[in-house]
C-alpha cells in the first residue's frame, strides 16, 4: 500500500507497516476485517473486553484498537483464560457463518448505491439512504443471498458536524485512514491490484478496486485517489455529495460505468442489476455497450436484455430531489461514447427526458433508470402511489394507478439496531430461533406474556443510558464551543432523568419541519416546565452543506435551547451518527417525526425505535402510514386541510400540542402505586407485537425477491437462451409492430348512444368496434373499454376495465365486441383504448404504444 505524496519542494513515499499479533490472537484480525462483528453481540463484546474505553474513543474501530494494542496488554490477553475461550467461541461461530455458501440457483444480484451506512467507523454514508443500503447488505449476508454490491470509497466521506457558539453548523472533513478500515485490495489474475479505467472528456481516469467484507457479501469500492490520476480526478472519491453539478456527474459516471467494468473485470455476471436511487443509472449504458460490442447485438436487442434484468428503486418523492444534468454538460462526457456504440445522440438524450422534443429539458437520471428498467419501485406503499403520479408523464395513455411502478417498504436490520437488553428478553420470550423467522407475528405477540414491570425496567434502563451519554456529550460540546460555565451547569442541572423524553433526529431539511414544535413558544414552555410531568426534547441531525434553510433551522433550535425556559429541556446533540442514533432510538420514550406530506418517502428511524419499544408520534406519511395503530402510537392526519403551507403548519403545530398535552403526557404519567402506567405499557406491547415484525429487513429482502428479483431473473434467463434468441425475436416483433402501429385506425363503432340516452341500471352496455389493422395480427392487438370517475379537473379514477373480445377479421378490418354491465350509477366517463398484447411482454408499459379511439 504505497502511494506517492508530492508537495512543491519534496517528494515522499508512504509505506504501511502492518502490525502482527501473536498466532493465538490472530483470529482477532480476521474478525476485525469483516464488518460482521458489528452486528454480532458476542464479537462486539470480545473487542470491548480488550479495552472498552479505548474502543469507544476509536469510534468502535477494532482494526485501530488492535493497532493500538501494547505488548503488555497483548500478554495479559493471552494469559486471560476467559478471554481466550470467548475468542475461540466467536471464531468458531464466525467460521461456521462464512462456511455456508449461497444457493447458486437463486438469482445473482448486483446492488449499486452511492452510499453505504455500515458502521460509524466507515464514513461511506450521509444518512438514511446509506444506512438502508448498509442494513440491506447485512440482511443479505444473514440470509446468505447471492449478492454483490458496488459503491465508491471516499477519502473524506461525508462531513462531521460541530456547532459554533453562535449555533452555526461547521462542516469538518478529516481524512479516513484506509489502513484502519476493513478493506483489502482486489487482485487480478496476475496478482496485481485491479484497476479499471473510464474516460472523462478527453482523458483517462483510473480507479483501484477494494473489497469490504459485509459478512458473506462482498462490497466492491472504487477509489480514484491514486498516483496515476490528476489531482482533479483524484478528488472524485474524496467527498460524498461534495462539489458542483459537474463533479456529481463524474462521480455517477464512475459509479455506473466504472462499477460495471469492475464486475466485468472480475468475471461477475449478475441476473439482476439493482440501481438503488438514480445515481448509478449510467450502468445501463455500459451494459448496452457490452452487449453491442461483445455479443454483436443491435441496440434494440441489447435494450431488451438490459431492461429485463434491471430494477430501479427510487427514494425521492419530489421531482426536485432527483439528479438532473443539462445536455450541454453531458455532451463532452458522452458524445464519443454514444457515437462509438452507433446510437443516435438524440435517442439517448430522450431516455432522460419526459419530452424528447424539448431541447431545454434537463436530463434526469431517474428517467434514464426507469426507461432502462423493467421494474421500478418506491420505498413505501404511499411512496409507490406518489411515484406513479410523479412519473406518470413518462407513460402517456395511462393514469397513475395503472402503472407498473410498485413498492417495497423499507425496513431495518434487527441485529444492528436492537438493544442487547431487548434482544435478551426477546430470545427468552420468543425462543432462540425467532431471529431467522422475524416476520412471524406469532413470536412477537408473546410479548404480551411479559410482566409490565419487566418491560418498564428495560425501557428505564435504556433511558438512563441515553441520559448519561447526553449529559457527558452536552458538557463536552458546550465546553468546546466556549459556553459560559454557569450556562453549562444550568443545562446539565435541568436535565430531568425521569422526564418523558421525546427524540427528533434526522437530516435537517426544511420539509422535515423541525421547527414545527416551536410554533408557539409559550405553549411549549408550559409543556416542558411542568414540574410534576417534565418533558425533555432531544434534537440531532445534519443539514447538507449547501442547504442554507436546513442550517438556519439548526441555528434557531440551538439559540432557542439557550433561553432560560428551555435550558436543559430542549437539547441539540451535534454530529449525529449511527452510534448516537442507536442510543436515541433505544433510549427515548417517543420518536417524533413531522414531515410535510407526502415528502417522506419512507423513513426508517421510527422503525428502529419500534424494535426497542419506543412509541412513534408522526405525520401519517412514509412508513408510518402503514405502521400506525391507534393503540400503539400517535399520528397527525394523512391529508392536508389547507393548501397554503403556513396555515397547514399552524394547524399541525396546534394538533401536535393538543396530542402531547391531552394524550401522550397524561398517559405516560398516569401511574399506579408501583409507578407503572398500564396503558403506556400496553402501547409498548402492541407496538412490539403488531408493528415491529412488519418492518424488519428480513421482510424487506423477502419482498424484493418475491416481487422483483425472481421474475426479473427468470425473464432474463429466458431472453438469453440460445444465443439471446428470444431477446432478438422480441426486438424484431416490437420493431415491426411499431412501424405498422400508426396505420391502425377506427373503421367503425356500434355502441350504446351515451350522447343522447342514459344507460338504465342493470342493462348491459354493448359495443362492437371495427379496427383497420393492415398487416398486423389482430389477436396481438388489445382493445379495452375503460370507465372513469372524474375526481377533479386533473384527476381520474378507474372504476372498471374490460377487454373487448376479438370476433373476426375481413379485408384487414378486425372486429372486437363487448357486453358490459357496469353495476354502477352516476356520471362516468369512458373510452376505448388500443394496445399491443403478447404473452412475452412483462407488463403494459413494457411496450409503450397506446391509442385512445
Amino acid at each position: 500500500m504505497i502511494g506517492q505524496l508530492q508537495d512543491s519542494n519534496i517528494k515522499l513515499k508512504r509505506i504501511f507497516i502492518e502490525s502482527r499479533l501473536p498466532e493465538a490472537l490472530a483470529p482477532l484480525q480476521a474478525l476485525a476485517h469483516n464488518i460482521w462483528w458489528s452486528w454480532n453481540a458476542e464479537a462486539t463484546a470480545l473487542f470491548q473486553a480488550i479495552d472498552a474505553e479505548r474502543f469507544k474513543e476509536l469510534n468502535y474501530n477494532p482494526i485501530a484498537l488492535l493497532d493500538d494494542l501494547s505488548g503488555e496488554r497483548t500478554q495479559e490477553l493471552l494469559a486471560d483464560k476467559a478471554f481466550m475461550e470467548r475468542l475461540a467461541r466467536v471464531e468458531k461461530e464466525f467460521a461456521a457463518y462464512l462456511k455456508e455458501k449461497p444457493d447458486t440457483k437463486s438469482p445473482k444480484i448486483a446492488y449499486f448505491s452511492m452510499e453505504f451506512g455500515l458502521h460509524i467507523s466507515l464514513r461511506l454514508y450521509s444518512g438514511g439512504l446509506g444506512v438502508l443500503a448498509g442494513d440491506y447488505l447485512k440482511e443479505a449476508s444473514d440470509a446468505n443471498s447471492n449478492l454483490v454490491a458496488v459503491g465508491l470509497l471516499y477519502r473524506y466521506g461525508y462531513f462531521q458536524q460541530s456547532i459554533s457558539l453562535n449555533g452555526d453548523q461547521i462542516n469538518n472533513y478529516p481524512p479516513q485512514q484506509f489502513t484502519k478500515m476493513p478493506i483489502v485490495p482486489v487482485r487480478d489474475d496476475s496478482g496485481e491490484w485491479l484497476k479499471i479505467r473510464i474516460n472523462l472528456k478527453e482523458r483517462v481516469v483510473f480507479a483501484k478496486v477494494w473489497e469490504l467484507k459485509v459478512g458473506r457479501v462482498p462490497l466492491y469500492l472504487l477509489d480514484t485517489d491514486i498516483d496515476e490520476n490528476s489531482w482533479e480526478d483524484r478528488s472524485l472519491t474524496h467527498q460524498l455529495y461534495g462539489g458542483d453539478n459537474e463533479h456529481r456527474l463524474k462521480q455517477e459516471i464512475l459509479l455506473g460505468i466504472g462499477g460495471i467494468r469492475v464486475l466485468e473485470a472480475m468475471g461477475i455476471q449478475a441476473d439482476v442489476y439493482h440501481c438503488n436511487e438514480g445515481h448509478a443509472a449510467f450502468m445501463s449504458l455500459e451494459r448496452l455497450r457490452n452487449y453491442i460490442n461483445n455479443d454483436r447485438l443491435h441496440i434494440d436487442e441489447a435494450i431488451e436484455l438490459v431492461r429485463a434484468s434491471s430494477l430501479f428503486t427510487t427514494h425521492t418523492p419530489v421531482p426536485a430531489g432527483h439528479d438532473y444534468f443539462p445536455e450541454s454538460l453531458l455532451r463532452p462526457y458522452f458524445y464519443e461514447y454514444v457515437q462509438d456504440l452507433g446510437i443516435n445522440w438524440d435517442r439517448v438524450m430522450a431516455w432522460g427526458k419526459a419530452d424528447p422534443t424539448d431541447p431545454g429539458e434537463l436530463f434526469s437520471m431517474s428517467h434514464l433508470a426507469i426507461r432502462m428498467s423493467q421494474e421500478v419501485n418506491g420505498v413505501s406503499k404511499l411512496h409507490g402511489e406518489v411515484s406513479r403520479k410523479m412519473f406518470n408523464n413518462l407513460f402517456p395513455g395511462y393514469i397513475p394507478e395503472e402503472l407498473h411502478i410498485g413498492h417495497v417498504t423499507n425496513s431495518v436490520h434487527y441485529p444492528t439496531w436492537i438493544a442487547p437488553e431487548w434482544h435478551d428478553l426477546y430470545e427468552e420470550t420468543f425462543g432462540k430461533k425467532f431471529l431467522r423467522d422475524q416476520y412471524n407475528h406469532a413470536h412477537w405477540r408473546l410479548i404480551h406474556k411479559v410482566a409490565d414491570e419487566r418491560i418498564l425496567a428495560v425501557r428505564r434502563g435504556l433511558k438512563q443510558k441515553l441520559i448519561r451519554y447526553v449529559k457527558k456529550k452536552m458538557q463536552d460540546d458546550l465546553t468546546r464551543r466556549g459556553e459560559n460555565p454557569r450556562a453549562i451547569f444550568e443545562v446539565l442541572n435541568n436535565i430531568a432523568e425521569d422526564a418523558l423524553v421525546i427524540g427528533f433526529a434526522r437530516r435537517f431539511a426544511t420539509y422535515k419541519r423541525a421547527q414545527l414544535l416551536f410554533s408557539n413558544i409559550e405553549r411549549l414552555a408550559e409543556i416542558v416546565n411542568d414540574a410534576q410531568r417534565p418533558v425533555l426534547f432531544i434534537y440531532a441531525g445534519k443539514a447538507h452543506p449547501a442547504d442554507s434553510g436546513g442550517k438556519e433551522l439548526i441555528r434557531q433550535i440551538v439559540h432557542l435551547s439557550k433561553r432560560p425556559e428551555f435550558a436543559g429541556k430542549v437539547l441539540f446533540l451535534e454530529d449525529y451518527n449511527m452510534e448516537i442514533a442507536k442510543l436515541m432510538v433505544q433510549g427515548v420514550d417517543i420518536w417524533l417525526n413531522t414531515p410535510t406530506r407526502p415528502m417522506e418517502a419512507s423513513g426508517t428511524s421510527g422503525m428502529k425505535a419500534v424494535l426497542n419499544g419506543v412509541l412513534n408520534f408522526s405525520v401519517l406519511d412514509g412508513w408510518w402510514a402503514e405502521g400506525y395503530r391507534p393503540d400503539a402510537g400517535w399520528a397527525l392526519p394523512l391529508k392536508d386541510t389547507y393548501t397554503e403551507s403556513h396555515l397547514q403548519n399552524e394547524l399541525d403545530a396546534e394538533t401536535l400540542y393538543n396530542i402531547l398535552e391531552n394524550e401522550i403526557v397524561p398517559t405516560y404519567y398516569d401511574t399506579d402505586e408501583k409507578g407503572i402506567s398500564t396503558r403506556w405499557v400496553q402501547f409498548i406491547k402492541n407496538n412490539i407485537a403488531e408493528i415491529a415484525p412488519e418492518f424488519t429487513m428480513q421482510r424487506m429482502l423477502d419482498d424484493y425477491y418475491s416481487r422483483f428479483y425472481h421474475k426479473l431473473a427468470q425473464r432474463f434467463r429466458q431472453l438469453k437462451q440460445a444465443g439471446n434468441s428470444r431477446a432478438i425475436e422480441i426486438s424484431a416483433w416490437k420493431s415491426q409492430f411499431q412501424k405498422q402501429w400508426p396505420q391502425i385506425e377506427l373503421a367503425g363503432l356500434d355502441a350504446f348512444d351515451t350522447d343522447n340516452h342514459a344507460l338504465p341500471m342493470g342493462k348491459p352496455f354493448f359495443a362492437k368496434l371495427h379496427l383497420r389493422v393492415d398487416g398486423l395480427n389482430p389477436q396481438e392487438i388489445g382493445v379495452e373499454i375503460v370507465f372513469f370517475k372524474r375526481i377533479n379537473d386533473d384527476e381520474l379514477e378507474i372504476r372498471m376495465v374490460q377487454e373487448l373480445a376479438f370476433a373476426d377479421e375481413a379485408r384487414h378490418v378486425a372486429t372486437y365486441t363487448c357486453e358490459v354491465d357496469p353495476h354502477m350509477t352516476g356520471v362516468y366517463e369512458y373510452g376505448f383504448r388500443v394496445f399491443p398484447k403478447k404473452e412475452w411482454l412483462a407488463h403494459r408499459q413494457d411496450f409503450l404504444l397506446v391509442q385512445w379511439l
